[in-house]
């Protein structure tokens, strides 16, 4: 059955179709077929038009040391492959295929197990295509649907909490987790609750997580959207109890075209393995190949290591 989350995505979608639906039959009439479906397109995808001119915002942004500016071309190729992605994702990954890949929970397995946690707004759908490649290989995996979707980051704690244990019973080695936006937040959370404690995880993975907060989050007023604002109690409660060591268990990818979190930067933590990605949208960073397969190597390497 689908979740929450799921159903609400499929009403979002069955209303875009519905105004498409609409746009096209008031142009149909007046302009003829071609102009009727170019309108009906351009209502279908309004959101993704949009979101243009926030990718040329960005390039006015402050950048974080080292990082380069966000060129035209690459702001233009970045929104344009966003686009392909948040299709792919809304309007059926996590609307309609949520469950379509079950977790991966085999008994007495040699390689570490993966938690992965998706961010706002989101579900387990999200890590398909990860969750496919991960079978492959024969490695433990689970993906949380993180509830209550508008709920404290802290919520998200106790889910965590036994997932992990489950994951660390299939190979009995501390597993992995591998995060995406606000789930990388998720993680912290859960890692202080645990008293930061090195057995029971081996390292985190965080893609575009806003470890810094972002700017966009000021435009919801959802529990974990204001925690995740710059500067918010939340984030700095967060940090105080973390200490330099900590972050060394971290890496964390973000890109200066990501138009979710930013400015650039606010994705990193200092002492951790930071990983510029050029020119590569907030959903995008999911299907970056080059992305994929660096974490997908540092999860080779961390078979290799103890405990």
């Amino acid at each position: 059955m689908a979740g929450v989350n799921a159903r609400w995505q499929r009403l979002h979608m069955g209303l875009r179709l519905m105004l498409a639906a609409v746009a096209l039959a008031w142009a149909l009439p007046r302009w003829g077929v071609w102009q009727g479906l170019s309108l009906a397109l351009a209502t279908l995808m309004l959101q993704q038009i949009a979101l243009l001119p926030v990718f040329f915002w960005l390039r006015g942004l402050p950048l974080a040391a080292g990082v380069p500016r966000l060129g035209r071309r690459q702001a233009i190729s970045a929104w344009w492959r966003e686009c392909g992605a948040l299709e792919r994702v809304f309007s059926w990954q996590q609307p309609f295929a949520d469950r379509a890949e079950p977790d991966h929970l085999p008994t007495h397995s040699a390689q570490r197990g993966v938690l992965l946690l998706h961010g706002f707004t989101c579900n387990r759908g999200l890590w398909n295509p990860w969750m496919r490649q991960l079978r492959e290989r024969g490695q433990p995996f689970m993906a949380l649907t993180l509830e209550p979707a508008f709920g404290s980051i802290d919520a998200y704690v106790p889910a965590i909490d036994a997932a992990l244990r489950r994951l660390e019973v299939c190979s009995g080695r501390a597993p992995i987790i591998v995060a995406h936006s606000m789930g990388g937040l998720a993680a912290r959370a859960w890692w202080r609750h645990a008293g930061h404690d090195g057995s029971r995880v081996h390292r985190i993975v965080t893609l575009g997580s806003p470890h810094a907060g972002t700017l966009m989050a000021r435009f919801s007023s959802a529990a974990n959207a204001r925690q995740m604002r710059r500067d918010s109690p939340w984030l700095a409660t967060l940090a105080q109890l973390e200490q330099a060591q900590h972050y060394q268990r971290f890496d964390c990818f973000f890109s200066h075209a990501d138009q979710i979190v930013c400015p650039a930067g606010t994705a990193a933590l200092p002492g951790a393995r930071n990983h510029h990605v050029q020119a590569c949208g907030h959903l995008d960073l999911l299907f970056h190949s080059g992305l994929r397969a660096a974490v997908m190597a540092l999860l080779q390497d961390a078979q290799e290591k103890t405990p």
